[in-house]
């Protein structure tokens, strides 16, 4: 059990650390990196950097 907390952590936590480095957040790269949340507060980064990530790669016209 304790191993798939980790496996899911570490999935989200790359996702939105990858997201803000794109993004040039560099306050948002580390507040990302320190705060261990298991997940939720870098589910909520994505969600919120979602059309600002989408209208840079231009998916969005």
């Amino acid at each position: 059990m304790f191993s798939l907390i980790i496996a899911w952590s570490f999935i989200w936590k790359g996702w939105a650390l990858w997201r803000a480095a794109r993004l040039k957040h560099v306050g948002w790269y580390i507040a990302l990196l320190i705060i261990n949340s298991v997940g939720i507060f870098e589910i909520i980064y994505l969600i919120v950097t979602n059309k600002k990530y989408a209208e840079l790669n231009g998916s969005i016209k």
